[in-house]
């Protein structure tokens, strides 16, 4: 049987849930395996945005960079996916329509789509078989997405019961920097890396801002 043998390029996807964990945590985990398995990373894509959310630029930039047949690496499903079914489906859709392979560390079934030189039954066998494990693996990073998200209002609603509840602290620090930043012209990407915090983050201070400056106008008028 012939085999198929072409250029394959792999991109690493690297994500965390919040501005407060380190998304390029697993990047040491990813390179050991693209050299063990002699491929090449043709770049790393992080960030700090919900694995429940389809709202992902960088996932969404890796996939556009991506030609038929390049890798799609992640060091667990759940990095890629704790989206509702119909987010889910649509995902993946979108890589299957860009003819990505996807390969998760936490999935060795998906370590043979490592190989560049399989032939199209194989190719084909072990994509069905890995489609099978992503689904569930992915439907199993839901429902522990939402277990969590029940625990914590669960968690909350008994804390404020007892007058406890006092909420996330904020980094007022952090925050500051940012809209310091902001004022200086600096860019959103810039901010993103020097604060290691997400776009969301970003906005919610630029609203906060904007907001006070209008106050502040608002009472210079009354003057």
């Amino acid at each position: 049987m012939k085999l198929r043998v072409f250029i394959m390029l792999v991109r690493a996807y690297l994500r965390a849930s919040t501005d407060e964990q380190d998304a390029n945590r697993a990047k040491g985990a990813l390179k050991a395996f693209a050299t063990e398995h002699g491929l090449k990373i043709a770049g790393f894509y992080a960030e700090n945005e919900s694995g429940a959310s389809l709202k992902r630029p960088e996932l969404f930039r890796l996939l556009a960079d991506c030609e038929p047949g390049d890798v799609l690496l992640t060091e667990q499903v759940d990095r890629l996916s704790r989206l509702n079914a119909a987010d889910w489906e649509m995902l993946k859709a979108e890589i299957a329509n860009r003819q990505i392979r996807v390969i998760a560390l936490d999935l060795p079934t998906s370590w043979a789509m490592a190989r560049p030189d399989v032939n199209a039954f194989t190719e084909r066998m072990f994509s069905a078989v890995n489609a099978m494990l992503l689904d569930m693996l992915a439907a199993i990073s839901r429902k522990d997405y939402e277990d969590r998200r029940r625990r914590q209002r669960e968690g909350i609603q008994k804390a404020k019961s007892a007058g406890a509840y006092k909420g996330r602290p904020v980094d007022e620090a952090r925050n500051g920097a940012i809209a310091k930043m902001l004022e200086g012209g600096q860019s959103w990407s810039t901010i993103q890396k020097a604060a290691k915090c997400s776009r969301s983050t970003i906005a919610r201070i630029a609203a906060q801002e904007k907001e006070a400056g209008r106050h502040e106008s608002s009472r210079g008028g009354l003057k």
